[in-house]
């Protein structure tokens, strides 16, 4: 029997009888299930939101401090259950599931600091003879409830990147977790919960995406913040109406590496840089354009460098190399490859897929025009490129979709 988990609505636990089923991508099998928000209880948030509002706007900026503070000591705390979760749930390397909740625990600590500096500014105004003596001041006032859809690959610190600036700034907040990770977000509700926070101040809403339309489109959220796909974010933009929009979108990056470079320095941070988390951050080295004089040695040391990872259970305290997050994505970054291999690249090492397991692949010869070089792969997937004239290739660099 897995364990059921509810929503949380303000304090309020929610149990429904609609569940997903929430899948390790190591075993390809599910652990937990949690219960999913109708467009009722999406209503309810809002309007519970709405009630928050009107105390969080008024709490001083020493309270939304401490309340960042209370909820930066509770995640360390309970550090090791945060790992353990994002790592059952998003198959990150317990290593790295570490380090995610270390950053997630400055970046409260961080809000708590900036709560204390949201003060506004003073303007001397005396730039004509009409205005000698006048002075003016601005200040910052909480905009009001905003809506928050995180993605699974960082699903503590992505989620608190939009959560702690919203408390430090007195805006309550609801959160839609990526479906594929929702606990680790669940769990930090109930952090809050701990804390003094008011009321509504969060809630966490695991939903499908059509009923998650009102938080894109209820006019009584002020702000959306969407960390995801640039198809998905800008059709957001297209529905939010007169909402402030927060965009954090995927990249494609490239690299480029001169002849004078530090080699072996290069090929260890490029091989980091491209195969952590298997490829799924969207900062991810994607692209390496390494001069002719020195492809060769490059090459032999990023291969040396590749092959330092070791797969296995993310549990695993000596593993750093996991498993993408499911088997759909494994199997299209085995079709990007396959296509590009028909088109005439060269596969360097890795390139065979075993369940949702994608090894650390490097390719060469790529036609730059196929999805696998100009679209963002989100996959262990690096490609190896020669140049001679650097303004070739920095216009490569830049020639993605």
């Amino acid at each position: 029997m897995t364990k059921i988990h509810p929503f949380l609505i303000g304090k309020e636990r929610k149990k429904s009888l609609n569940t997903i089923p929430v899948i390790n991508p190591f075993t390809e099998k599910p652990f937990a299930e949690v219960c999913i928000a109708s467009p009722v209880d999406i209503e309810v948030a809002i309007d519970l939101a709405c009630k928050a509002f009107n105390k969080t706007r008024k709490l001083p900026s020493y309270q939304r401090s401490q309340i960042c503070t209370e909820v930066a000591r509770s995640i360390n705390d309970r550090s090791e259950e945060f790992a353990r979760t994002i790592s059952l749930e998003s198959g990150k390397p317990l290593i790295y599931a570490r380090n995610e909740v270390a950053r997630s625990v400055s970046t409260f600590e961080i809000a708590s600091q900036e709560a204390l500096r949201l003060d506004g500014e003073m303007l001397t105004l005396d730039i004509t003879e009409s205005s000698r003596g006048k002075a003016g001041l601005t200040r910052r006032f909480p905009i009001g409830p905003i809506a928050g859809i995180s993605p699974f690959n960082f699903p503590l610190n992505l989620v608190a990147h939009k959560v702690a600036p919203a408390l430090a700034c007195g805006n309550p907040i609801i959160i839609k977790p990526a479906s594929s990770t929702p606990l680790t977000a669940l769990l930090l509700n109930e952090v809050v919960l701990s804390t003094g926070a008011i009321e509504g101040s969060l809630s966490v809403l695991p939903c499908s995406n059509i009923n998650a339309t009102p938080l894109i489109e209820d006019p009584r959220l002020k702000m959306i913040t969407f960390t995801g796909s640039p198809k998905v974010g800008w059709n957001m933009k297209q529905r939010a109406g007169k909402k402030k929009v927060v965009l954090e979108l995927g990249g494609n990056a490239g690299v480029i590496i001169e002849p004078d470079a530090d080699i072996h320095l290069a090929a260890q941070k490029i091989a980091f840089g491209a195969f952590v988390y298997s490829g799924q951050v969207c900062i991810s080295v994607q692209r390496v354009y390494i001069h002719s004089s020195k492809f060769d040695k490059f090459l032999d040391k990023l291969i040396q460098e590749t092959k330092s990872y070791k797969a296995g259970d993310p549990l695993d305290e000596t593993v750093n190399f996991g498993p993408m997050i499911d088997r759909k994505n494994a199997e299209r970054i085995e079709s990007w490859v396959d296509q590009a291999v028909k088109n005439g690249a060269k596969i360097i090492t890795g390139g065979h897929r075993d369940g949702t397991y994608y090894p650390p692949t490097i390719l060469t010869e790529v036609d730059s025009k196929l999805p696998v070089a100009c679209n963002e792969a989100f996959g262990p997937i690096l490609i190896v490129n020669s140049y001679t004239n650097f303004n070739y290739a920095l216009k490569e660099v830049n020639n993605t979709d």
